[in-house]
């Protein structure tokens, strides 16, 4: 990716990491014109949120708090590593489990 690329898409990079919904107007936002930057970063941030949510989902019926504080901690730092490659203009994948982001919202353009 060249620097204009970079620089063109990371505001919209960065709105995909706060909370599910900016990851909503995130997609949105990069209907028009296509920016493989923010297209990286939102697959991500999509798949961190939507990893995080089915598991909070699961640990409200089956609730152990040690598990949902590991939770809270792995998706803050998960969170925090997107966040800070957003704003650096880095297109790091997370690791195990970005490059199968990138695999699976194939459907983000």
């Amino acid at each position: 990716m060249d620097p204009q690329e970079i620089n063109e898409g990371k505001t919209t990079a960065i709105i995909a990491y706060i909370t599910m919904v900016g990851a909503l107007i995130a997609i949105t936002m990069n209907l028009e014109p296509k920016n493989s930057f923010a297209r990286f970063h939102i697959r991500q941030a999509f798949g961190i949120h939507l990893l995080f949510l089915g598991v909070a989902l699961f640990l409200s019926v089956w609730f152990y708090e040690y598990a949902l504080l590991a939770l809270y901690v792995f998706y803050f730092v998960m969170w925090l590593y997107g966040f800070l490659g957003a704003i650096s203009g880095k297109a790091n994948a997370m690791p195990v489990i970005g490059n199968y982001f990138q695999k699976w919202f194939t459907f983000i353009q």
